[in-house]
Parts: C-alpha cells; sequence; structure tokens
C-alpha cells in the first residue's frame, strides 16, 4: 500500500515485498534463524535499485530472504546471483525465485561468484566476509557497492568488538580499494556500506 506525503508515494513501514514472506516461510519450515533484519533488507532493496542495469550478488542466501530484499529493488535490466553451500537451503531459496530468470541460486563455495562478477552491488553475507576480505572487493566493479551487516556498534576508533580491536571491520572501513562507512541498522546493529574506488 502506498501512502502520499507532500506529493510524493511511499511505501508504508508495514509493506513487505510478498517474495520476502515467502522467504521468511521457507526459513521457519526450515528452522533458519539468521536470516537479514528488514532495516537491513530496506538498504539491500535501496542498493539493487540504484543499479537497474547491473548485476548484483550475494553471498550467503540462507532461505533467501535476503535475496528478496535485493529482488525488491532490482531493474527489468539487472541479474541477481546468489550463493549458497547448503545445499536444501539452496534448494527451497530457488523456489521463492523459480518464476524470475532474472534470478540464479547458486550451490556451493561462496567463489562460486567469481565467474559472475564484476557486481555493482554485491552483499556479502556468508562465505569471504571473513576469510578473504581482499577478495570480497575484487568482485566489486568500479564504483560498485558492498554491503556488510551483522556488526555491533562500537563507540571507540579503531573500532572494538568486547575487548579487542575488531580487524574484521577495520579492514573493510580502512581498505584502500574502498570508501566505506558503518551506519546504524538498528541500536544494537550495524552494517559496512562501501564504493569501490573509480
Amino acid at each position: 500500500m502506498f501512502t502520499t506525503k507532500g506529493g510524493f508515494a511511499t511505501m508504508t513501514e508495514r509493506e513487505i515485498p510478498h517474495r520476502v514472506v515467502a522467504a521468511e516461510r521457507v526459513a521457519s519450515e526450515a528452522r533458519f534463524t539468521r536470516s537479514c533484519i528488514p532495516e537491513v533488507g530496506r538498504l539491500l532493496r535501496l542498493a539493487a535499485a540504484a543499479k537497474p542495469y547491473g548485476v548484483i550478488a550475494e553471498s550467503g542466501t540462507g532461505s533467501g530472504v535476503g535475496t528478496a530484499w535485493l529482488h525488491s529493488g532490482l531493474g527489468a535490466g539487472a541479474r541477481l546471483v546468489t550463493v549458497e553451500h547448503d545445499e536444501e537451503l539452496a534448494r527451497r531459496a530457488a523456489g521463492v525465485f523459480a518464476d524470475d530468470d532474472r534470478v540464479s541460486v547458486l550451490t556451493g563455495d561462496w567463489r562460486l561468484l567469481e565467474q559472475h562478477a564484476p557486481f555493482d552491488v554485491f552483499f556479502c553475507d556468508g562465505g569471504g566476509k571473513r576469510d578473504d576480505p581482499d577478495g570480497v572487493v575484487e568482485l566489486l566493479a568500479p564504483g560498485g557497492l558492498l554491503i556488510l551487516d551483522d556488526f555491533t556498534p562500537s563507540p571507540h576508533w579503531p573500532p572494538r568488538f568486547g575487548d579487542e580491536m575488531d580487524e574484521l571491520r577495520l579492514s573493510y572501513l580502512m581498505h584502500p580499494a574502498l570508501d566505506a562507512t558503518e551506519i546504524l541498522t538498528t541500536p544494537s546493529s550495524s552494517a559496512v556500506v562501501a564504493a569501490r574506488r573509480l
């Protein structure tokens, strides 16, 4: 449902794309509990919409909730490729997008994405994020957007997680090929959003 505010049509906060609802149902049936939260989902939709002819990627499909949020912003000329190492989850998630040939759900290691790169948007929520930050960045096209969620906000610089410096977060925020920032997604969670330098 759309409402009008100041002459502009805006989507109400309660509107959730139907494929997100379907993917959340898959998550519930599979007892998968690590799906993308709506606050990150809206960020993913915005990123995909900003690249209407882009190649959009995701590492860590899960049940397809993040995929569905990306899909909700997907332009008619865009493609979306996502990879999940769990065969059963990948199969179930693929069913959510079976009627849209712009979407490919791969099963296996995150490096399967390399054959589809470079990416205009990359939501790295699975493999690569922790074990190969440089490899993740290399998959971005110049000007490509990188989104990484599930961080805990830190009032310190350099950022800390618990009692230790957060080396992972710092590696993305200070990466020489990225312009990066951290944004709050909820009071207790944050995401790193970055663009690959031209």
